[in-house]
């Protein structure tokens, strides 16, 4: 079975960007395990407000990987880079991650995040902390008691540039539905 896996990078505060949606504080000095981790994955999925971020950076940066995109308002449709995915989520995710392939990426946003750590459809946390407080921003968890998980530990990389990249595997609590 594939994997869902949440590689994102967050301010020591928790914010994964600026309250505008910038991202402008990011170190983007060196590699920090992404070309390595991307060629584990053959499957993005985002939600619209990511995507359209993501679009903003000038030519799509994922091209050669099957583009998922969650949206309500164009569920059904496709654009050059990827489909629009609406509807029953929990039954999408379900025949998705049965079907062969690698891993698949769960790049962002806060909403997305949300659903899918609610639902119990994040199997793994890369988590790259840059040594920054932003003070506000778009929080990385939404505050939901509801959200409890445990997580186990896999590995921990320090930067000179003083960023940490922690790996958890998130347990799954047996209400999880998947």
């Amino acid at each position: 079975m594939r994997k869902i896996r949440l590689f994102i990078a967050s301010s020591l505060d928790g914010y994964i960007a600026r309250t505008s949606g910038d991202v402008d504080w990011l170190f983007t000095d060196q590699d920090y395990g992404y070309t390595d981790f991307y060629t584990q994955i053959d499957t993005l999925i985002m939600g619209n407000k990511t995507y359209q971020q993501a679009l903003s950076f000038g030519e799509y940066p994922y091209k050669g990987k099957e583009g998922l995109v969650l949206s309500k308002t164009r569920a059904g449709e496709r654009d050059n880079n990827v489909e629009f995915v609406g509807g029953d989520l929990k039954s999408f995710l379900n025949k998705l991650l049965n079907q062969s392939g690698g891993d698949i990426w769960l790049v962002g946003g806060a909403e997305t995040i949300y659903y899918f750590m609610k639902h119990g459809f994040v199997h793994e946390l890369i988590l790259s902390i840059h040594p920054k407080v932003l003070g506000d921003g778009i929080p990385l968890i939404v505050r939901d008691p509801s959200l409890e998980t445990e997580l186990e530990l896999k590995d921990v990389k320090t930067f000179e540039s003083g960023l940490l990249q922690v790996s958890y595997d998130l347990k799954r609590k047996s209400t999880d539905i998947v």
